[in-house]
């Protein structure tokens, strides 16, 4: 009878402690069910194309992105590579440069134009392609003609040199003013404030000039894994439309972020926004 007793004490006990322990984050599929990390991963690993959405500041997002990088080059070896919204297609020279230990740490990061926050969230994945010998593509269009593009449509970047079209997408760009994505930030352009009615297609350009160096620098037996803000590829729209256009047979995985008060459940408005939702506290701290 005292071992039952001690049993079911410890049941109680261990049931307590479980409903106290606090979770940083958990992993839902897109019908809001929940999954793994190990799931995550083993799906990506037989794909064309991986779209990683993160939210910024979020650590436990770059986290997930560097064990990400780190498991599907485990199992693909140097047909992974890597690609991201935060470097700009002029500076694939000098990312090439420093990747291929031409240039030292210090030439690189005073000369490139790296985010606030690449020190934190970003350099680990880079000095990873660099160890590892692998390619990391500057898919995002220079911000300058992204601005040029909010200042005066998709028209303005008609007088550009020959050299400077190179960083961009083919023109003219595909562009339906209708998908969800576009149509939610032309109403919010129409709301008190200066936000240009080209913010949308400003958004647009970005999404396909990284969709163009993503297709660009797909090779057979590649995957390639790219990490951008979750805008930029949920509910399959932004870089997956664009890809999609480019090759319909491609098997594209998203992932999007998403910060709630709990992460037990998946939130309903968040069903759906990407293949794997991962759902992390919003009491997290932030890198910026």
């Amino acid at each position: 009878m005292r071992t039952i007793l001690a049993i079911f004490s410890f049941t109680l006990i261990s049931i307590n402690l479980s409903a106290q322990h606090k979770y940083a984050y958990a992993i839902f599929d897109t019908e809001g069910n929940k999954t793994s990390y190990y799931v995550m991963a083993e799906k990506a690993n037989k794909q064309d194309v991986i779209l990683f959405g993160e939210i910024h500041n979020n650590p436990v997002c770059h986290w997930l992105q560097y064990e990400l990088t780190k498991d599907v080059h485990s199992k693909t070896g140097n047909n992974l590579t890597l690609g991201a919204e935060m470097f700009e297609a002029d500076n694939q020279l000098i990312l090439n440069e420093y990747l291929q230990e031409h240039i030292p740490e210090r030439s690189f990061e005073s000369e490139a134009k790296l985010w606030n926050n690449y020190e934190t969230d970003y350099k680990p994945i880079v000095e990873y392609a660099r160890e590892n010998r692998l390619s990391f593509i500057a898919t995002n269009i220079p911000r300058r003609y992204a601005a040029m593009v909010n200042r005066g449509g998709f028209e303005a970047l008609d007088n550009l040199s020959e050299k400077a079209l190179k960083y961009i997408a083919p023109l003219p760009v595909k562009y339906d003013p209708q998908l969800p994505g576009y149509k939610k930030m032309l109403e919010m352009t129409e709301m008190p404030g200066h936000m240009s009615k080209n913010l949308p297609k400003a958004q647009a350009i970005k999404d396909a000039t990284m969709a163009h160096f993503i297709y660009k620098n797909l090779q057979d037996e590649t995957v390639f894994l790219h990490f951008h803000g979750t805008y930029h590829s949920n509910n399959y729209e932004g870089i997956v439309w664009y890809l999609n256009k480019l090759d319909e047979k491609l098997q594209i995985m998203t992932i999007s972020t998403v910060e709630q008060s709990a992460v037990e459940t998946l939130d309903s408005e968040n069903h759906g926004l990407a293949d794997f939702i991962i759902v992390v506290t919003e009491t997290m701290t932030k890198t910026y």
